[in-house]
């Protein structure tokens, strides 16, 4: 591994990984605000390697141009989809746009953004176990495919088994 594959790939796992521990920390909180501060935090950390990916993966491979991100994201959906369309690459600013709204919303005050509506949290977590399924399982290989696939379904379980405390707003 080169150096611009381990800048552009290190962010990566470290999005990934506080994802699911602030995801486990949100959902495992009842009533310990540790817990909050706690998955607050990972959740910043995640959002913020984010866009340090981003930032790398345009410096390394674009030149800085997003029509060359653009080019690129069209062909790798080819691959997979069999579909020559860049509009990928629209869909993860947004995501990540929509994840620094997240971030900001939740340091505004913890109470505050656990009391915010269910279907918005519940929207929200899906869309992003959508989107860590597509980056890990859809358009990744090898071991980071079944990595993806067991931290998504185990994130998703946990959803499952713990998501309705959230939504009767059990802290």
């Amino acid at each position: 591994m080169n150096r611009a594959e381990f800048f552009t790939r290190l962010p990566v796992w470290l999005t990934l990984a506080g994802y699911v521990l602030g995801t486990v920390f949100y959902l495992l909180a009842r009533g310990r605000p540790a817990w909050d501060v706690r998955a607050r935090l990972a959740w910043t950390v995640a959002c913020v390697a984010l866009v340090v990916h981003v930032a790398c993966a345009f410096h390394f491979y674009h030149d800085w141009q997003h029509t060359s991100a653009l080019r690129e994201t069209a062909r790798q959906t080819a691959e997979v989809f069999s579909w020559n369309w860049g509009g990928g690459l629209y869909v993860n600013y947004a995501f990540m746009a929509l994840w620094a709204a997240d971030v900001c919303w939740w340091w505004r005050g913890l109470d505050r953004y656990r009391r915010r509506a269910w279907p918005v949290t519940a929207a929200w977590h899906g869309l992003l176990i959508f989107m860590f399924f597509n980056a890990t399982v859809v358009f990744a290989s090898g071991a980071l495919r079944w990595l993806g696939l067991l931290l998504c379904g185990g994130v998703g379980l946990l959803w499952w088994v713990n998501g309705g405390s959230v939504k009767r707003g059990e802290r």
